[in-house]
């Protein structure tokens, strides 16, 4: 199949789409888009895919769904045929961290190589960096059954503030973000190229998912909002500048996290606001205070439709917090 590369500035022509997008599933073609610098978006896979290239090797961030990762790697080694060296996972859920082990066996460290596929241990192959969040939630280090398999597991975790690392002389910033979508949440910053790829923190084609069991919460979903603003500077007419990379949709610039964290806020207030006056759930839900975004906002079904987000926005604001 003949893979099409897009560039940033082609984005808009094909946003509509793209936007219709949700989390591929397996047998769908990878879509390579140049963002811009050196990182490059892969669409198809499962939540979208950032690949950073340069004469040490490739860095990848989120790796797809575990069925899609033969051609995520076929798509990785059209962009170039130096050694994957690091997987970043943005989050733990298995539509970014499925392909872990396929893509880090494909891989080699800057210590090592990956001699004939024959790896042992989780320091074969490439590396795989996430909050230590993800590494809990991968590995059940209480005892229970795993929810992912040993070969997928972050092999270098971070707890507080964020992890570092050049590569392809390019600062690169995996940047925690505390009780966001989940509590495990990165945004992955390359300072070079200009490029944030968010994972689900942001995404164009639904509203956003607060993954409340797995310490998610709707402030630090605002809260990771407000920091991508900090971070994003735009060029002229608020257009270009700071590219946007998010968990799954098109490629973004400032001003669309600004309408999307409008949106999540306005929400939050007006579910916020119904607390205070002692409505139940039901009866929020039965106000319809998401009416006026469900048109562009609302998935027909899954995490993002628009009872799922009222649901978790009402828990996040009531439910106690665990101590």
């Amino acid at each position: 199949m003949k893979k099409t590369l897009l560039t940033a500035a082609a984005i808009l022509a094909v946003a509509v789409a793209i936007e219709a997008q949700q989390a591929a599933p397996a047998n769908t073609e990878i879509t390579t888009i140049h963002v811009q610098g050196a990182v490059y978006m892969l669409q198809g896979a499962g939540g979208n895919v950032a690949v950073q290239i340069g004469d040490m090797g490739v860095v990848v961030v989120d790796t797809g769904l575990a069925q899609n990762a033969d051609k995520l790697i076929a798509a990785i080694r059209k962009l170039s045929d130096k050694p994957i060296q690091y997987i970043i996972n943005t989050h733990m859920h298995p539509d970014h961290t499925g392909g872990n082990d396929a893509v880090r066996r494909a891989g080699v460290t800057i210590t090592g190589a990956n001699v004939a596929g024959n790896l042992t241990d989780a320091t074969a192959g490439a590396q795989i960096i996430a909050h230590e969040n993800v590494l809990n939630r991968m590995s059940a280090p209480t005892g229970q059954t795993a929810s992912a398999p040993f070969g997928a597991w972050p092999t270098i975790t971070y707890v507080t503030g964020q992890n570092e690392l050049h590569f392809n002389d390019e600062p690169i910033e995996a940047r925690w973000q505390p009780a966001a979508h989940t509590d495990g949440d990165s945004l992955v910053v390359f300072r070079r190229s200009d490029v944030v790829a968010t994972g689900d923190i942001f995404v164009t084609t639904s509203y956003p998912y607060i993954d409340l069991e797995r310490g998610g919460s709707i402030q630090g979903e605002i809260d990771a909002l407000n920091n991508i603003l900090d971070i994003a500077i735009p060029k002229h007419e608020e257009e270009g500048g700071t590219y946007i990379i998010p968990g799954h949709g098109r490629i973004c610039d400032e001003y669309d996290v600004l309408e999307f964290r409008d949106m999540v806020t306005i929400i939050r207030d007006r579910i916020q606001n119904g607390i205070k006056k002692g409505m139940t759930l039901d009866q929020i839900k039965a106000a319809g205070w998401t009416k006026d975004y469900d048109a562009r906002w609302s998935a027909k079904q899954g995490f993002g439709t628009a009872d799922n987000f009222v649901t978790s926005v009402y828990k996040s604001l009531t439910v106690p917090k665990k101590k």
